[in-house]
């Protein structure tokens, strides 16, 4: 047997190596016109940007390793120029002599790979593609001689994104040209709204739905022409638009090319010829969801398709089972991975599905150190089978993208996806993994037990007469919400109910859908008919607004209020606040207890894992009047600075608000953990957006504010038989529902401590670091026999006059 394999890198290379594993007495003979056999494409952006410092850690094999280690004869800096099929040659020239040869073949394995595409003026000096070792090193010499400032990446697939990571590490200016309105084609649009944040928030500006129609170069620099006409000045250019698969030397033998553009092969990487095979980026593939050829330049498939083809040629039975496309790639802080297909293609083929989303923690969310992850699930209506997943976030999301790539492959559906058992400890997972959610999720969808909305249905929606209902907290509704949205967080919506209209079509959200799907449940079980939950909540449909920007195409979009690093600033931060793993609003509560003791005109610098916090500070900034200097992401952390101002700033007035009128007033008359909880809750909220807050306990209420042991103090039968009847402090306070003798309590006080939401004590300790008022009723106190003694320190005393003079200067006055 003689086996010629024409291209090394990923399939020829390993299509050589498992050739001579399978065989001793085969001649093997490799050709390729580079100087490398085998080298890591995928790494050549960051050893330009010098996180990978060795240029021979790029090397896969080496010529030396494949002749000694695998006796394959490797013919390096030679390209083969024709196939003759009829006598089953190849005709080869040595690019060094030029000398050309005729070799003879048994067999022959085609692994041309791919080209760059081009664009006029992509010649010039200072415009470079990034394929091979030679390029890259290229680039880096041009950067370092030339000292290069401006750079413009044309393409924002996965190598145009590395590349303006890595420039942008560099310190150079980055601008990224891409002809959709999307970065990366296996995101859908709400998906790549959160990459074009994390560009922005380091400093890439964007213009996206413009083409690159041409490059020029004067004595000013490198000229970027776009097809609306305008011009980018740059003294870098990285052409990164994407491939075509290399077929002229197939094409010119008589192999069939297919409608892609690539050698069209079987199962078994057999071309049209049954002596030749074909491989990696060149080939065209059958896409695993819609049955239809495709082209996929990835480095994985390309490798088992290397295998596969040797695997046949040496009598194994080997077949390629299709390709999903599974790829990841990493953004500055974010990794942003896809598998399966986009909600485009299966449009375009016609192919029925629903979609769903979790936004979660990558880890137990009482472990320190977790990031956030936002997952898109799509799956086929009719059976539940996985169609596709995308996932952005910090760490864990490589290990999520790879269980649902799995699970797709085996033919898995939505409901095996409750059951998969995966690892948990705290470091690494929950309980319930964010798998496990995506399937209960979805699972609910298919099951009737929840009807969804989805985030690019809300204007249709209004324009039918729905009615929004936003069921999260006050502080989160009033740092952002959806226009016209009625307002009932969802532990009052039991006893609110009766204010929601059930004449209507209802869409219920909150953060990311969980409280939303407890809203529902509860709404469909009262009889209202036609209730929805708008799947990913605020956090799926607020980064979407950007898309509304007066001019989206060929838009520039760079980080506010920032050119460069805050790091880079000459001011330094005087205070610098840690909110790693707080939930919103926890973040902002611990800024606004933190900026009180700042000096006029001081910095902070916080730091926190709570996705929405990109957009909740400069919100918060703009309601107490702080200065918003910048954020910018630092891996899996977001890190925020602002400045105190000189003067004292007056808060900016709640929407429809008279400006006098912004205290908040809470009677608070039940001793129900649950909504004592929530009176807590909208208390700390309250009071970090700056406002004045009074707390009027009454009644049952007072039981809040006892102490947890018995005072010492003389007592009548009766009044000791009160004390003796009601729970005793904040620790002893059980649920209104579902209380169960305590059991349900306990359960849910342990799920508070795993989401990470503060105690009832806590919060009450914080209200009162706050500045909360906490008032005692005297009147209450008397009939029911509680002395001062008895109640927890930093209580006033006042009555039904200390109540109405705090309500009259509020514009929120709560009864709970």
């Amino acid at each position: 047997m003689r086996l010629l394999i024409v291209g090394g890198v990923a399939g020829g290379a390993s299509a050589a190596t498992r050739a001579r594993r399978l065989s001793n007495d085969a001649e093997i003979v490799m050709f390729d016109r580079g100087k490398y056999p085998s080298y890591a494409v995928c790494g050549l952006a960051y050893y330009i940007g010098g996180e990978i410092e060795e240029r021979d850690d790029l090397l896969v094999v080496t010529p030396d390793l494949l002749r000694n280690r695998f006796a394959i004869d490797v013919r390096m800096r030679s390209e083969v120029r024709r196939i003759l099929r009829d006598s089953r040659e190849i005709e080869v020239e040595n690019l060094d002599t030029g000398e050309t040869c005729r070799e003879r073949y048994d067999k022959l394995i085609l692994a041309p790979g791919a080209a760059p595409v081009e664009v006029p003026g992509y010649e010039i000096e200072g415009v470079f593609t990034l394929r091979d070792i030679p390029q890259a090193d290229r680039i880096k010499d041009y950067i370092a001689r030339t000292q290069a400032k401006r750079s413009v990446v044309v393409g924002g697939g996965y190598i145009g994104v590395e590349m303006a990571e890595n420039l942008r590490r560099m310190g150079l200016d980055v601008s990224v040209v891409h002809s959709h309105e999307y970065l990366m084609r296996p995101l859908d649009p709400e998906m790549a709204v959160l990459l074009h944040q994390e560009m922005k928030l380091n400093g890439v500006k964007l213009f996206l739905g413009a083409k690159a129609d041409s490059f020029s170069r004067d004595d000013s620099g490198i000229h970027v022409r776009l097809s609306s006409g305008r011009t980018l000045d740059c003294d870098l250019a990285m052409l990164c638009i994407g491939v075509r698969p290399t077929v002229d030397l197939a094409r010119d033998a008589g192999l069939t090319i297919g409608k892609r553009g690539g050698i069209v092969v079987d199962e078994h990487m057999v071309a049209s010829d049954p002596n030749i095979y074909a491989v990696g980026d060149a080939i065209e593939v059958v896409d695993f969801v819609t049955g239809e050829n495709t082209l996929v330049p990835l480095g994985g498939p390309a490798n088992r398709q290397g295998r596969i083809a040797a695997d046949h040629i040496f009598g194994r039975d080997s077949a390629y089972r299709k390709t999903q496309g599974t790829a990841i790639v990493r953004a500055f802080g974010l990794a942003v991975a896809a598998t399966g297909c986009t909600e485009k293609v299966l449009k375009e083929r016609g192919i029925a599905y629903e979609k769903c989303y979790v936004h979660a923690a990558s880890h137990a969310g009482y472990y320190p150190g977790g990031s956030s992850m936002a997952m898109k699930l799509i799956f086929s209506t009719t059976d539940g089978r996985i169609l596709g997943a995308q996932i952005i976030g910090g760490d864990g999301v490589d290990k999520r993208i790879d269980v649902l790539a799995t699970a797709m492959r085996a033919g898995m559906t939505v409901f095996d996806l409750e059951h998969l058992e995966l690892a948990y400890a705290p470091q690494y997972g929950s309980a319930k993994d964010p798998i496990n959610m995506l399937g209960f999720v979805a699972s609910n969808i298919l099951r009737g037990d929840m009807k969804v909305a989805h985030w690019h249905d809300v204007d249709d929606l209004k324009r039918k007469g729905a009615v929004f209902l936003d069921v999260r907290t006050k502080d989160e509704f009033e740092l952002g919400h959806i226009s016209d949205a009625m307002h009932i967080p969802v532990d009052d919506l039991r006893n609110r109910i009766s204010d929601v209209p059930k004449d209507r079509p209802l869409v219920v959200y909150c953060g990311s859908g969980l409280r939303a799907y407890n809203a529902c449940r509860a709404l469909m079980l009262s009889g209202f008919a036609d209730v929805r939950n708008l799947t990913g909540g605020w956090h799926t449909y607020e980064p979407t607004l950007e898309k509304e920007s007066p001019s989206p195409k060929e838009e520039a979009m760079a980080t506010p209020k920032q050119e460069k690093s805050p790091a880079s600033e000459e001011v330094q931060a005087a205070v610098r606040v840690d909110a790693c793993g707080l939930q919103c609003p926890g973040p902002i509560v611990k800024l606004n207890k933190k900026a009180k003791d700042l000096d006029a005109g001081a910095v902070l610098e916080i730091s926190a894992t709570d996705p929405g916090f990109a957009t909740d500070l400069p919100a918060w900034c703009e309601r107490t009047g702080h200065e918003f200097l910048s954020i910018e992401r630092d891996g899996a952390k977001l890190i925020g600075r602002i400045r105190k101002p000189a003067a004292e700033a007056k808060p900016a007035p709640t929407a429809g608000a008279a400006a006098e009128k912004n205290d908040k007033t809470i009677v608070v008359f039940s001793n129900d953990l649950d909504r004592v909880m929530a009176s807590f809750i909208i208390a700390n909220g309250a009071a970090a957006m700056g406002r004045k807050v009074t707390m009027f306990f009454t009644f049952w209420g007072l039981n809040v504010l006892r102490k947890d042991r018995a005072a010492d103090v003389e007592k009548g039968l009766v009044d000791r038989m009160f004390g003796w009847m009601m729970p005793r402090g904040a620790k002893k306070l059980k649920l209104s529902k579902m209380n169960m003798a305590g059991m349900g309590t306990a359960m849910m006080k342990r799920v508070m401590k795993q989401k990470n939401v503060q105690s009832l004590p806590d919060l009450i300790a914080l209200a009162m670091e706050q500045g909360v008022r906490l008032v005692a009723c005297t009147m209450t106190m008397d009939i029911m026999g509680i002395k001062r003694e008895e109640l927890i320190g930093g209580i006033e005393e006042g009555g039904v006059a200390t109540y109405l003079a705090h309500a009259e200067t509020s514009d929120v006055n709560l009864f709970i």
